[in-house]
This record gives C-alpha cells, structure tokens and sequence, in this order.
C-alpha cells in the first residue's frame, strides 16, 4: 500500500513575487502551484493508493476564490485518477468564527467522490486500490471544542493550554483504542509535536500553539503518524515513524537551507501491527531557491563594488529570491555603486534586498567634568592623548590648530 503524505500547502504566500505577464497571477502563487504539480504528477505516475493532506492548504483563513479554485483543481485531478485523498483542516483552514464554514468545507458539501475531510478527531476507513486503510485524523483543535467557560474560570493561559493538552491527548488515546489491528492504521494530524523544530510557521501562527507529547503518537496501534503545521521536514520517532513532510515551498529566508518536499510510505498490508512499514522515503521538489550573499569588504578596499559584483559572480542567482549584504567601513560607503549590484543580479527572480551593514568609527567623547572649562587646544589635546596619538604627531596637529585658531581671533601669524 502506498501512501503520499503531503502539508501545508499555504497557496496565498505572496512575498517576494511579481504580476506574472501571462496570467496576472503572482509569479508566488505560480511556484506554490508549480510544486503542487509536481506531487500530483508523482502520485498518478506512481500509482499510490492514497494521498493523505495534514493540514493548511491556504494562507488565509479566508482564502480567495482564485486560490480555492486552484487547490480543488488538482484535488479533482487526483480523484479523477482513483487516488483516495484524505484532508484534515490546519489552523489556517479554520474561520475566525465557530460555526462558519472552513475553506475544506466545500468537498463534503459537494460530495466529491473519493475526497474525504475530517475537521475533528474521528477514525475514516479509507477504501483504496490496495485495500482498506483505517485514518485516525486529529486536524487543529480549537479550545472551545474541548474547553467551557467554566473549565477555564479563574485559570491562567498556560493552565488553559495545559488542560487543553491533556484532554486532547485521552481523547486521541481512546481513538487509538479503538483501531483494528487487522488493518493498517495511520494517523494525519496537524499540531506541534514536542521535539519538533520549528521556524518560519511561528511568524505566521493564528492563535497560541498547544503541544502534544511525542509518546501520545508513538504507539503500536499505529503504522505511521503522518503531520502538520511545522514547515521544517523532519522525522521525530520510528515504530512507528513520526514525521513532519514540511511545507512544499519556502516561505522566506529562514527556510533558505532547508529541502522541500513530501513523504512516500509503503505498507505491506498483510504484515502484523508493527512490521508494515517497508519504507519510507522523503522527496524534494522543485522549490524556488532562496539565496543570501554575504560580503565582506576591508578597509582600504580601492573599489568595493567591485568585490561586490566578483562575490555575486560566484554564486547562481538565476531564478532566485536573492538579498545582499554588505559588511563594510564607514569611509567606504560612499563608493558603492548600488546601481551596478542590482544589474549584476539581473537574472534573480526577486532582489528581496541590498542591505548596508556600516562599521562607524569610534567616537571617543569627553565627559562633562573633563570638559569643563576648556579651551579648544585643551580639549584638541585630550582627545588626541585619548586616542594614543604618536608625541610627534600629536605636536604637529597642535600647531596647525594654533595657526587656525589665531587666524580665526584675527592675530598675525608668527
């Protein structure tokens, strides 16, 4: 039985895109689309038996018929291949307001065959091409499902959290409880797992996180625990295998480093609870690149720029969400010709930024008690004494400061 594990989508990442001439779309929305195909193209070409969602399809909560029209597109054409797809809601899918409709909604309104969304903590018995498979879904939890007003009465947040947690977590156990051991059982859940390592996701977080111990998902029962909402791929636990497929695009440059991508599970079915999992494989898609240079520029450099543009030379920029970062003295601001850096970048897909990091000189200041009642040559002398001036030098620099100072009182020279 195999098994395509695959979360936060988040169609509606827009930065660092542009109007694409063709379609008017964002050239953004187009990558997080063009990564999507990807997947769908690998599912039917592999034949997989299910495709399993673990939440956030879109950015918004409130997605815009564009964007829901593209996800329920490719939706379609998995179903219209005879894939199974299993959709549990992440924290963006769900309304601001209990009751409304989630953006997942419309597939069991409309009865699409072969789609099928949970929006609470519930077992599905899949019916794929391979045989039956038993989903114990545990899509993101809002508090108000499992906690009244008078649970949290008099309670701080981190207590409400806390009861939240453990409620949570007897009730997955008693769905757990439940699964029949004849047949493979997996889980698809969006939430934050401890251990896990997260990033990007906590800037974009609707709502405080609750987290569930790693040893609530680890049980026999279960042949694989397939999860969401943490954008970093990463595998938690084996027996069974607890892993995170991570986000299909990068969002900015904190994943700059990291491989997107989805899961590939294969089951063997006939095996007992424990022993189905006959691999496991992460595959990386074409993720738009994102791209930092860094550049270090000496004092005395007779043409930072210059060391600028070779520095870009040696790194690939085509089609890349780039930014520059220019480390350099002070005195060599003014040489940096911005113009010729933002053409050397010319085949980027996007300059996110060329940004000035400047080494002021040290100003060493006088305090007011030591400044007190000084002249101009004094304070001349302090600060050059301060600054470890060569004796000769200092000498010199004190003469060219009488002359000016003369000259300014209007005294001939001497």
């Amino acid at each position: 039985m195999k098994l395509l594990h695959f979360s936060d989508l988040h169609i509606g990442v827009e930065n660092y895109g542009r109007p694409d001439p063709d379609t008017g779309l964002s050239t953004r929305l187009l990558d997080f689309l063009a990564a999507f195909d990807e997947l769908v193209d690998y599912a039917i070409a592999a034949r997989v038996d299910a495709v399993l969602f673990a939440g956030d399809a879109y950015k918004s909560r409130d997605p815009s018929q564009t964007h829901q029209r593209e996800f329920a597109r490719r939706i379609a054409r998995l179903a219209a291949e005879g894939i199974p797809v299993f959709l549990v809601t992440g924290n963006h899918d769900l309304p601001a307001i209990a009751g409304r409709a989630s953006a997942l909604d419309i597939f069991p309104t409309l009865a699409i065959e072969r789609v099928f969304v949970a929006d609470h903590i519930s077992t599905t018995i899949l019916p794929t091409r391979a045989g039956p498979l038993q989903i114990v879904a545990l899509p993101w939890i809002r508090r108000s499902q499992f906690l009244t007003r008078d649970d949290t009465r008099n309670l701080t947040l981190d207590q409400i959290t806390q009861r939240l947690q453990e409620r949570l977590t007897n009730a997955l156990t008693q769905e757990l409880q439940r699964l029949d051991p004849n047949l493979p059982a997996v889980l698809v859940a969006h939430v934050t797992v401890s251990g896990a390592t997260v990033g990007t996701e906590r800037s974009m977080m609707l709502g405080r996180d609750h987290v569930i111990l790693l040893s609530a998902l680890a049980t026999p029962a279960l042949d694989y625990v397939a999860l969401g909402h943490v954008h970093k791929h990463q595998v938690l636990g084996y027996n069974p295998t607890v892993a995170y497929s991570g986000s299909l695009q990068r969002v900015d440059f904190s994943e700059e480093a990291e491989d997107k991508g989805f899961c590939m599970i294969d089951l063997d079915e006939n095996q007992p609870p424990g022993s189905r999992l006959r691999r496991f494989d992460f595959h990386p898609v074409k993720a738009r690149p994102f791209l930092t240079i860094d550049v270090d520029v000496p004092p005395g450099d007779d043409d930072p720029t210059q060391r600028v543009l070779d520095t870009i030379a040696r790194k690939y920029v085509t089609d890349a969400i780039v930014r520059v970062r220019i480390h350099l003295p002070e005195e060599l601001e003014s040489r940096l010709r911005e113009s010729d850096i933002r053409d050397a970048l010319s085949a980027a897909h996007y300059v996110a930024a060329i940004q000035r990091d400047v080494t002021r000189s040290r100003r060493t200041r006088l305090t007011p008690e030591s400044s007190r009642g000084l002249g101009p040559r004094e304070a001349l002398r302090l600060y050059l004494e301060s600054r470890s001036t060569d004796p000769q030098r200092m000498d010199v620099l004190l003469s060219h400061a009488d002359a000016l100072l003369r000259e300014e009182l209007g005294e001939e020279p001497e």
